[in-house]
């Protein structure tokens, strides 16, 4: 059983919407992770309609996980869902994570999705929270995750560590879009999923859409 997954910082849909929804459409995923997404007032609805703009549906998503969404397409039965607040320094932006337990046919899976702080010094807490949520499962779990770090951070390795980095050895940057330097979006997948396939959408719709070049895994439950 095959599962196309995208993970993509929208930059707060701050840029062309038009763009952004022709990058998603375009890609075509069975399970969109978002970061940056409708993340306080009106989440509920704004997360909705961010879905709707790309033909999905929200899965997962709400005040905890902060901006972060898991969104599925028809194809995708949701299960069970739930988001987590991850911890933060008094006074700086707080940071979530969200869950949500999937299948496609008889392939069973969580899909989580998070986004560390740009703080150096949270991020190693906020990924160990992340691992910590993920270790209560017994399912195959795919994370995206936008770390705000390169793959030499403390955080990288923790969240890697016994999982697959869908890149492989592509190690091609996904910021910014104006000036691609940093690899610090990331799909990691459980050994037990196979990755088929990966990139980083470089189209130019996407340079309109977001701060972000969009991350896309086909992989293969066996």
């Amino acid at each position: 059983m095959d599962l196309r997954v995208l993970t993509y910082n929208v930059h707060s849909q701050k840029d062309d919407q038009d763009a952004l929804a022709a990058v998603v459409k375009d890609i075509a995923p069975d399970v969109l992770i978002v970061q940056e997404g409708p993340r306080r007032f009106r989440w509920r609805s704004k997360g909705a309609a961010l879905a709707r703009s790309f033909g999905m549906l929200v899965a997962s998503g709400g005040l905890p996980s902060l901006g972060n969404l898991v969104l599925t397409s028809l194809r995708v039965r949701v299960h069970d869902a739930w988001s987590i607040r991850l911890p933060h320094t008094a006074g700086r932006h707080m940071r979530g994570a969200a869950f949500a337990e999937c299948s496609v046919g008889p392939a069973r899976f969580v899909i989580a999705g998070s986004h560390l702080s740009k703080y150096a010094d949270e991020r190693p807490a906020q990924a160990s929270a992340v691992r910590a949520e993920m270790s209560k499962v017994d399912l195959p779990v795919i994370l995206g995750v936008d770390l705000n770090e390169s793959t030499s951070g403390e955080a990288w390795r923790i969240l890697a560590e016994g999982m697959t980095d869908a890149a492989g050895d592509l190690q091609r940057p996904t910021f910014s879009c104006a000036n691609p330097r940093e690899r610090i979006d990331a799909l990691f997948v459980d050994p037990r999923v196979t990755v088929l396939g990966y990139d980083v959408v470089d189209t130019p719709e996407a340079l309109r859409a977001s701060d972000h070049f969009p991350v896309v895994a086909h992989l293969s439950f066996t």
